[in-house]
């Protein structure tokens, strides 16, 4: 663990390196998510004009929802972004190939290849849209409820990470995993909103088939005291259970890669 911690470092430092030598590139890149925010929260805006309460959720409490999901997605936006890639940047040139000769893990080879900066952007809009909404419910932020949401933030992200790692494994045998990744992840959009506005059969997906309930409105629920029952305590155990079926389908994929000849 300690190896692999060093390497990434190395890797990231690296990765900066390049940023800044383009530094205006890496602060347009950062602070570009945050204006793709504002568009989704002005939707938002527009929505709850024209219906105040969504199923008792009020505008704040919506985005304390949002701010949620969208801290969860950038981690996997700064740290997993190349699982988006992999068909077309790694497997259809051949470049994964030489993952697979190097004495470290592929996956954290992968992984550690890319440092998204753009993810920035998001990780600094979501956590300013849970304390202005936290502020505006009169939530005061207790040890309990800090310690929560650091918890909720890292499961949510790590579950983001488990789909993309499920879905991108396809690129094995499609060499293109984009379209698969794109289905599953747009799914997110649907987290974005209260849980309970939709119809039943979608609530059971989003949160035990694709559980992006468990990065936004479950959490939510809890640190609004609304009463969601037991699994508002989940969020890290769907995490690593998520995380570990991900790592065996990824596994799976990698034993039957046989390259492309490229």
């Amino acid at each position: 663990m300690t190896r692999y911690l060093s390497l990434y470092g190395y890797f990231l430092i690296q990765r900066f390196k390049i940023l800044m030598e383009y530094r205006l590139n890496f602060f347009i890149g950062s602070a570009s998510t945050a204006i793709l925010q504002a568009a989704s929260l002005a939707t938002i805006w527009v929505v709850m004009r024209q219906i105040p309460s969504l199923n008792g959720w009020n505008f704040y409490e919506v985005i304390l929802i949002y701010g949620l999901l969208t801290m969860g997605e950038s981690i996997t936006h700064m740290f997993a972004d190349n699982l988006w890639t992999i068909g077309w940047n790694y497997i259809r040139s051949g470049d994964f190939d030489r993952f697979l000769v190097r004495p470290i893990d592929p996956l954290f080879h992968l992984l550690a290849d890319r440092f998204c900066h753009d993810g920035i952007g998001n990780f600094v809009t979501g956590a300013l849209l849970i304390g202005v909404s936290m502020y505006s419910l009169h939530v005061a932020l207790t040890p309990l409820r800090a310690i929560y949401i650091l918890v909720a933030v890292i499961s949510g992200g790590i579950i983001f990470i488990a789909l993309n790692l499920i879905t991108a494994t396809s690129a094995f045998w499609l060499t293109e995993s984009i379209p698969v990744t794109q289905v599953v992840f747009n799914m997110n959009e649907f987290a974005k909103y209260p849980l309970n506005i939709y119809h039943n059969a979608i609530r059971i997906l989003l949160t035990w088939l694709i559980p992006y309930g468990f990065v936004s409105f479950y959490p939510a629920s809890y640190l609004l005291g609304r009463d969601a029952g037991p699994v508002v305590w989940l969020s890290p155990v769907v995490a690593t259970v998520f995380i570990l079926i991900a790592y065996r389908v990824w596994l799976f994929g990698l034993r039957h890669y046989s390259g492309t000849g490229s």
